[in-house]
């Protein structure tokens, strides 16, 4: 695995590992979307690897889709992060905030005004969402007007802003998992007639438009997105020209020379080695279901910069160390993944002890 622990520059900056930390909701913030200071631990206790994508972190009260997820678009919102992004410095690392407005994966009981969900299209996604009051289906959204979908791209605008006030390195676009910016590039959740809708450039405007608002905002070096191609999480189907789109996608994307692309890959690998091809920047690459023994193929085989990972990095704080030393690793309590306080969160011990 020497290659893994090998230095390489994304944006401005250059991260001293080729290990990243994947974007995980943990569902720990303060009921005003404020980060908790138990956060500032958690993510400090991880700054070994690379680069701290963090979790899923809403631009707007729309934005929000479960409970307890922070937010970054108040003041309060920017002191709490500001605790986290200086933790992680102070222990040698570096934290990017990602950008996640969920479109119409919400319930009004999860969200802080209690109104219907906005999307691109007036379609439930016919999956479920938990709610403090248990599982509930998730109901129809509203469709955004045009005007609406600009004052979006606004919001992770002056998200990104926020975040970099609360010195976060940069911010990480979401634009995987099914969530606002992959409605929009899909057949069944967007049945727009507009400029947004029907053909492969009008359904990739809104991921391509976002972008640009952001990169103007806070710099292209500071901005990277994230997509999961053919992934069917939330509800999701690109359909038949999905493969097509993110060829137009990514190679639009490429102009504007962001400091990187992570990919969360489900298998077509030959749509992986065109992306990489494509993309002129730094690639991240995030594989579902890898076993340790796989972690490094990506970097080996030159289609990846940097890996992530998600689940090893919630159980071992000290994953880097773990893997030089060859060392086992603890395993993740699925019961306190997205729920508690300290317990499944910063008390999963590390090597030394």
């Amino acid at each position: 695995m020497s290659k893994l622990f090998e230095p390489v520059k994304i944006g401005n900056i250059e991260l001293k590992n080729r290990l990243g930390m994947a974007p995980m909701t943990r569902s720990r913030a303060l009921p005003d979307g404020t980060p908790s200071d138990l956060a500032a631990e958690y993510y400090g206790q991880r700054a070994s690897v690379g680069l701290i994508i963090s979790e899923g972190t809403q631009p707007s009260d729309d934005g929000q889709g479960y409970s307890n997820t922070p937010g970054i678009y108040t003041e309060s919102h920017i002191v709490g992060w500001k605790k986290v992004t200086s933790k992680v410095h102070n222990e040698g690392g570096r934290i990017f905030i990602q950008l996640m407005h969920v479109g119409r994966v919400s319930h009004p009981d999860n969200t802080p005004h209690h109104r219907q969900a906005v999307a691109p299209s007036a379609i439930a996604p016919n999956t479920e969402i938990f709610t403090a009051q248990g599982m509930k289906e998730i109901p129809t959204p509203r469709a955004l007007s045009e005007e609406e979908i600009k004052d979006v791209i606004n919001e992770f605008r002056l998200a990104a802003r926020a975040a970099v006030e609360a010195g976060a390195d940069g911010v990480e676009i979401h634009g995987a998992n099914g969530y606002i910016v992959q409605q929009f590039l899909s057949e069944n959740a967007n049945h727009r007639q507009d400029a947004y809708g029907g053909t492969i450039e009008n359904r990739s405007r809104f991921a391509i438009e976002i972008a640009k608002a952001v990169v103007d905002e806070i710099g292209p070096e500071r901005t990277g997105i994230r997509f999961s191609p053919q992934g069917t999480l939330n509800g999701i189907e690109e359909g038949e020209t999905s493969i097509e789109m993110y060829r137009y996608l990514i190679s639009e994307l490429d102009k504007l020379n962001l400091a990187y692309l992570h990919i969360m890959h489900f298998g077509n690998e030959s749509l992986l080695q065109d992306i990489r091809q494509l993309w002129s920047q730094a690639l991240l690459v995030n594989r579902a279901g890898r076993t340790l023994d796989q972690l490094t193929v990506d970097l080996d085989n030159e289609l990846a910069d940097v890996i992530t990972v998600g689940t090893w990095m919630i159980a071992n704080p000290d994953f880097v160390e773990r893997l030089k030393f060859d060392a086992p690793l603890n395993t993740p309590d699925r019961n306190t993944i997205y729920a508690g306080g300290a317990e499944g969160y910063t008390d999963y011990p590390f090597l030394k002890e």
